[in-house]
């Protein structure tokens, strides 16, 4: 199962996935926000997503897991 982490602390801005749906690598997930900056985060591999652990408006810290990918 791979796990796609926040590269940095911030805010979740947007969710971009739900569980069930099928992505692709490459896809952009989610999006962090940190010092006014959006820092989309991408599924390094294809799978379907499994789960997803934030909600939009949650703050997450460098190397919380955001979404699982199977």
């Amino acid at each position: 199962m791979h796990k796609v982490k926040a590269v940095m602390a911030g805010s979740v801005w947007k969710v971009l996935v739900s569980a069930g749906d099928k992505v692709e690598k490459g896809q952009e997930v989610t999006i962090l926000e940190s010092m006014k900056m959006e820092i989309p985060l991408e599924a390094e591999v294809e799978g379907v997503v499994s789960e997803v652990k934030v909600s939009e408006g949650d703050f997450v810290n460098e190397g919380d897991v955001i979404i699982s990918i199977k």
